[in-house]
């Protein structure tokens, strides 16, 4: 699907190869090449005119290459990108000095999170044409998403060098400042790109949303107008408006918007699918009874790099009648809490004890019968209590367990960090760490859900001064280049979770890549929301870690997404707390 991304961040990368193929070859059905390139022609149609000119025997080069390009295109519209690669590979394999093709196929590599590849791809565009501009730009989204925001923002002064009105390069520079905390910034470039392009509801969009996120409610309501009079029917405009209504209490316009957004189908914008997911959870949330959190509003300009300012918080209590529905399900219920605070080799983390006391809180209040608090846990405390808790998930319906505490990734392996680690050398993590795998296991026995929640995606203080080894990747480590000998792999934050078994769903504070905020209050910005959620009654659990993601997002102007991974049987809907 060609997204929001290619809009914002990849851009127009469309183009003919340097020349217009506008006419076919004289064996070719009339009008195939206008068909073929009109993004106005109905999907089967498009892809036909294309095969048709493909197939052409007479037909040139130059023809047969711009309709792979445009059928490629088709495809991704229509959300086939394994398609479109191939046909952007076969422009590649007739023009491979010219980089549309390379910077096509890596706009799809980077939709299937491939951003390796994508890397590859947007590289060589530039190698083949250091003055593509639109490669610089798809390049810096790989940054970005990789949280490398200095890189990603040299790659945009690059392309806004290039091409210096082009308002996309320009909003997505903004984006970027926005990300690193620079409101200000990202204001100023959006401001500038609606100059550049004032018929952009998507850029009016991007600019009532930093409005919303520094507190200028009003200004924010005019953006989302004015995109709406533009494109009366963009999902994301909807949804956003309805965020800042709920910020203004005017909670009847927030459902009017959210229950708006969901009239429309899914567009080919990436946008609409999850700005319909916003829209469906808040209206949940709404029909609920529960009051929205009070969310305080960012600063123009973040003062730390890896806290923001958080509220005080208290355990939710249910209502009466919540509390007899609970009572009422005969479920048992069990989570283990897991808060490492206190490092013996690195500095201390401010939250995570005081996390784990209020999610366990949370827990507790809602009717889970047995919860296990464990504060500053040695590798030998973990197994110990995951161990203990295996025997107890057996004999439960619902088993969960929350860390909160620091996290590594290695070789495509998630670790939990224990207190008395000291990962001198990278290896020591396989060795001194707990994979996720083992807390995964732990779980197993649960009949009606097992959820792993992790607030352990933090800027780690042991990677400065970790020694790296070459070593041959073990086979049990899914790399992709197995037997390949080479520096162990240390990513950022953690890596994704692919969750194949059962009714299992593992919860990040913060998507694959990113690094999770701390709180400076007493709770981050994920234990906040969690207890501020977690006791709505009646709503669906996918929905009230939908709600989190949302409040999180919405605290930190969206600097950190928590990310939901793994799916729930469709069979029965589960929730926190009944209606």
């Amino acid at each position: 699907m060609r997204s929001i991304q290619d809009t914002i961040f990849v851009g127009c990368l469309f183009l003919i190869l340097g020349l217009e193929a506008t006419t076919t070859s004289a064996k070719s059905p009339p009008g195939s090449m206008a068909r073929c390139r009109s993004d106005d022609t109905e999907f089967r149609k498009r892809v036909t005119a294309c095969s048709e000119i493909i197939s052409n025997k007479t037909a040139s080069k130059l023809e047969v290459a711009t309709a792979y390009l445009n059928r490629g295109n088709a495809w991704s519209d229509n959300s086939e990108p394994d398609r479109a690669i191939a046909d952007y590979s076969e422009v590649i394999r007739l023009y491979p000095d010219q980089p549309q093709g390379y910077a096509n196929r890596a706009n799809r590599m980077l939709d299937k999170g491939e951003s390796d590849r994508a890397l590859a791809d947007y590289n060589q565009a530039i190698r083949v044409d250091p003055k593509f501009a639109l490669a610089y730009n798809g390049r810096a989204s790989v940054w970005r998403e990789r949280g490398q925001l200095d890189l990603s923002l040299d790659d945009l002064r690059e392309a806004i060098r290039l091409e210096p009105k082009q308002a996309n390069f320009i909003a997505n520079r903004g984006d970027t400042w926005r990300l690193k905390g620079d409101l200000r910034r990202a204001l100023a470039d959006v401001n500038t790109a609606i100059t550049l392009n004032p018929k952009s509801a998507l850029f009016l969009t991007y600019r009532g949303r930093i409005n919303r996120y520094l507190g200028n409610f009003d200004s924010a309501v005019v953006d989302f107008n004015e995109a709406l009079n533009i494109q009366p029917d963009f999902v994301m405009a909807y949804a956003e408006r309805g965020l800042t209504y709920e910020k203004k209490d005017e909670l009847v316009r927030a459902r009017a918007d959210f229950e708006k957004a969901l009239t429309f189908p899914p567009s080919n914008y990436d946008s609409s699918r999850p700005a319909q997911e916003t829209a469906h959870a808040h209206v949940t949330a709404l029909d609920s009874g529960a009051t929205p959190p009070a969310i305080p509003v960012s600063l123009p300009k973040a003062t730390s790099e890896t806290s923001i300012p958080t509220p005080a918080i208290s355990a939710p209590t249910l209502r009466p009648t919540a509390a007899q529905a609970m009572a009422a399900k005969n479920e048992r219920r069990v989570a283990l809490v897991i808060g490492n605070a206190n490092y013996k080799n690195v500095a201390n983390l401010p939250n995570p004890q005081k996390d784990a006391a209020v999610i366990a809180a949370s827990l507790r209040n809602i009717g889970f019968q047995l919860v296990t608090l464990t504060d500053d846990a040695t590798r030998e405390k973990l197994v110990d209590s995951l161990r203990a808790f295996a025997d107890q998930a057996e004999q439960a319906d619902w088993a969960v367990v929350y860390y909160a505490g620091h996290g590594i990734e290695l070789n495509g392996q998630n670790y939990l960090i224990p207190v008395d680690a000291k990962l001198a050398v990278d290896r020591d993590v396989q060795f001194e760490a707990i994979p996720l795998e083992q807390v995964l296991a732990a779980l197993e026995g649960a009949k009606k859900l097992r959820l792993v929640l992790l607030d352990a995606c933090r800027v780690n203080p042991f990677l400065p001064n970790m020694r790296r080894t070459e070593a041959v990747v073990s086979a049990a480590i899914d790399t992709g280049s197995r037997g390949v000998t080479g520096t162990r792999s240390i990513g950022r934050g953690l890596v994704r979770v692919d969750v194949r078994s059962g009714p299992t769903l593992v919860v990040f504070a913060a998507k694959d890549g990113q690094t999770a905020l701390d709180g400076d209050g007493a709770n981050s910005p994920f234990a906040v929301a969690m207890a501020q959620r977690i006791a709505a009654p009646g709503v669906e659990i996918t929905k009230v870690f939908r709600l989190v993601r949302d409040d999180v997002m919405e605290a930190t102007a969206g600097r950190q997404e928590p990310y939901t991974y793994g799916s729930l049987p469709g069979s029965e809907d589960l929730f926190f707390v009944s209606k």
